[in-house]
């Protein structure tokens, strides 16, 4: 959607400073800047599905404990992701979350 173009565009650039390396300082700038390289073990695919955990309503015994979103970035004050939800279609930032990023990728190779 239109509205997740400023998310894409904050994910690729924060994606972008801890992975591009920097000719003339073989560093990336994230290096650069903070002195250590970065962790880049918690990255993944923009735009992947993935299954946030409902740990903010009260699901009762029977109801869902997990959504189904998108992943559209990284929290700017934890270690955080952010996901839109596609049931409430709201943005919503957790720690708690499975990916599916291979089901993305299946996707692309069949069109």
């Amino acid at each position: 959607p239109l509205i997740l173009w400023a998310e894409a565009i904050a994910t690729a650039c924060f994606t972008q400073n801890r992975s591009i390396i920097r000719r003339r300082f073989n560093k990336t700038p994230y290096e650069l800047i903070n002195g250590r390289k970065p962790d880049i073990s918690f990255l993944h695919v923009f735009g992947a599905l993935c299954y946030p955990k409902n740990d903010r309503e009260d699901i009762g015994k029977i109801g869902a404990k997990g959504d189904i979103g998108f992943f559209i970035g990284y929290s700017a004050d934890s270690c955080a992701y952010r996901i839109h939800n596609r049931r409430t279609k709201k943005i919503m930032e957790t720690m708690n979350v499975l990916f599916d990023e291979l089901s993305a990728m299946a996707f692309e190779q069949r069109s």
